[in-house]
Parts: structure tokens; C-alpha cells; sequence
């Protein structure tokens, strides 16, 4: 069954690219308006742009076909989430497109000159098969942005954290953080993906609906041997909040929910239930700290995230064990265990002052 509708003419595979740039759209006219002209601007042949439409409501797809008439817009009948929008908008897509690679980039981002071949010169340079480039704040240019920073991390406990941004410490980019290296995950705020490995893992899980999908997502490839990188020969530019808010109890809802998903699904090693029971018990911090704050919203958050978790176990599970037997046979890449810090990045950023990335030890990173 076909969830969609496209416009292109011609056979299955008629159109051939290098990287088709897919922008995730649900009502999001002002920043399709505000922002695709930067990406048709820096994005030449080989490469090509489309639009997938998460079955928007608004003015969006009229404003595409009078003022972006040159676009590909691949039509969803309804929301499907950031994960659904782009597997069902990947999938129409791949019916009629070849393309090399896949880049997932949000509608609030600006892009630069020479970004896609940036991403794919170090991905091909490194054999990476997942990659985020530089993102910085729209709003405070020489900053990074939350949704990504540099590249992600994930410490002993499963919190996630970047270079260039710890908790809500965002760094100056001052080229410190330059250097290809590969990381634990990359933002899909601005993700580039090898088609053969997107399909491999078939893509985003749909459970997540929106948050933290694109660190299963990485978890899952480095599961099965892939590398996931980083790179500064590109930058783009992120406004954040274009779906939900920074501060805002259905993102912390999400957040906390999919942060134990992410445990349950890919910690392989034995002794995952000790490890998500801690999880939950500094989750309870987190949660007295929102009531010491008054903040009685992001408190029910929490606690909604793990009965949410509860419903959701024996799914996972089944989902956990599916993904070991994927695995099984896979031949150990050092370079795939990237990107794990191995103690505390709460303790270290609230109890030792470590405000930055390069404020943690660096032997203390696989």
C-alpha cells in the first residue's frame, strides 16, 4: 500500500542522485519559506532536494507548488511523527529515486556553501556510514546549537550529551571541535546515511514517534558494525523548537520515555535490567528536583514516561531480541564502540564543574 502520493514522471528509478536532502515538514509554512531557500541554494547536482509532507494542514503545499515549484514533494496523508514521516516518505521515494546516500534534515535549518560534500567527503574519506556536520544556533551564529552540537555522546548511565553542548551549556564554536572523529551519535537535526545501511536497519522506529529515534537509530548501526561521524569541513545553521519547545513537558515526556526504549533495545550486554533500574532511580531525582522547582508539569512528565515505559516493555523486548539475533555474526569494529564516556556526565557536569566537552577526561572515552 502506497501512503502517498508524488509528482515525478517516469520508472522506478528514474531519477539517480547522490544524496537525496529529505525535509520533514507538518505545518511548517513559515519555515519552509524562511529556510529551503538556503538549502536550494548550496544543494547542486549530484544531489537533489525534496519535501516530504507529514499531512499538513496549513498553507504549506500550496506556497511549495507557487513559490518552489522546482521541488519534489512526496505527499503523507497524515502525521506520522518524525520517525513514520520519513520511513513512509523514504520509501515512496526510493520507488522512483536512486540515491547514495539519504541526508534527514529538519525544515527550521540553514545551510552553507559546500555542506553535502563536506558530510560526504568524510564519511567516504572514513568509511562512515552515518554523519552529522557542525550545527550552530540561527539565532547565536557563533554558538553551537542543543540539538547536536558537534557530535554525540552517551555516558555509563545513557544520558546523552555533545560536544559543544553539555545539558544546557552551549559552547562557542571556535574550531576546537573541527576534527573528524567518529561518535556515538549524530543529530537529526542534519543526518547523512548510506541508503544500503538506512534499509539494512529499516530506518527510524516508529515507537519513538519524535526524539531520540536518530540515537536508535546510530545505536542500531554501530550494533551491527557501522561507524557514525562528525565532521567540521561542514556547518549548518539550526533554529530548534520548530515542532516543540526546548522547555516543554510533552518534549521531557518523550525524552525520558525513549531514553529508557534506547536502553532496553540496544544495551546488549548481560545485566541491562541493573542498568535501567539505576536509570530510573536518577530519573526520580530528576523529577524531585522539577517539584523543588515548582515546575509540577515536567514532574508529571517523568512520571507518565515510565508508566509509558511499563506499557511499552514487552514490546521493546521483542524488539531488544530481534535486534541480538540481527547482530549475531556481525564482525567487531572498534571504531563502533565510539563515543561512550565511561562515567557520569551528571556527575561530572553538577558535582566536578565540568561545564564542557573537553572539561571530561579523554581517557576515559572508548
Amino acid at each position: 500500500m502506497t501512503p502517498a502520493s508524488a509528482s515525478a514522471e517516469g520508472s522506478k528509478h528514474a531519477v539517480k542522485c547522490r544524496v537525496a536532502v529529505g525535509i520533514l515538514n507538518w505545518n511548517g509554512e513559515g519555515h519552509l519559506k524562511r529556510f529551503l531557500p538556503s538549502v536550494l541554494a548550496h544543494t547542486h547536482a549530484p544531489d537533489r532536494v525534496v519535501v516530504i509532507d507529514n499531512g499538513s494542514t496549513d498553507g504549506s503545499l500550496a506556497m511549495l507548488g507557487e513559490e518552489f515549484p522546482e521541488v519534489y514533494v512526496v505527499r503523507l496523508k497524515e502525521n506520522n511523527g518524525f520517525a513514520g514521516g520519513y520511513n513512509r516518505g523514504f520509501e515512496v521515494l526510493s520507488e522512483t529515486w536512486s540515491a547514495d546516500w539519504f541526508l534527514l534534515l529538519n525544515s527550521d535549518v540553514e545551510v552553507t556553501t559546500g555542506w553535502v560534500d563536506g558530510l560526504c567527503s568524510a564519511s567516504e574519506e572514513h568509511g562512515w556510514s552515518a554523519a552529522q556536520p557542525k550545527i550552530r544556533a540561527v539565532e547565536r551564529r557563533a554558538e553551537f546549537e542543543y540539538a547536536g552540537a558537534a557530535g554525540g555522546y552517551m555516558d555509563r548511565h545513557g544520558f546523552m550529551f555533545c560536544a559543544g553542548r553539555m545539558f544546557d551549556q552551549n559552547e562557542l564554536d571556535l574550531g576546537q571541535y573541527d576534527e573528524d572523529k567518529a561518535v556515538f551519535w549524530a543529530s537529526g537535526a542534519a543526518l547523512l546515511i548510506r541508503t544500503k545501511a538506512w534499509f539494512e536497519v529499516q530506518g527510524l522506529d516508529e515507537d519513538f514517534f519524535a526524539h531520540m529515534e536518530e540515537i536508535d537509530l546510530c545505536w542500531r548501526l554501530k550494533n551491527r558494525g557501522f561507524v557514525v561521524g562528525a565532521t567540521g569541513r561542514s556547518h549548518v545553521y539550526h533554529l530548534g523548537g520548530g515542532t516543540l519547545q526546548h522547555e516543554s513537558p510533552k518534549k521531557a515526556f518523550l525524552n525520558f520515555r525513549n531514553n529508557l526504549f534506547l536502553l532496553l533495545k540496544n544495551d546488549h550486554r548481560p545485566g541491562v535490567g541493573s542498568r535501567i533500574f539505576v536509570r530510573q532511580c536518577l530519573d526520580g531525582l530528576a523529577a524531585l528536583r522539577f517539584v523543588a522547582e515548582g515546575k509540577w508539569t515536567f514532574f508529571k512528565a517523568v512520571w507518565d514516561a515510565h508508566m509509558a515505559y511499563r506499557r511499552m516493555r514487552k514490546p521493546m523486548w521483542v524488539k531488544r531480541m530481534s535486534e541480538i539475533k540481527a547482530c549475531k555474526g556481525v564482525v567487531p569494529n572498534p571504531e563502533s564502540d565510539a563515543g561512550q564516556f565511561k562515567g557520569s556526565v551528571v556527575w561530572a557536569f553538577f558535582a566536578r564543574g565540568a561545564k564542557k566537552w573537553s572539561d571530561l577526561p579523554s581517557g576515559r572515552f572508548s
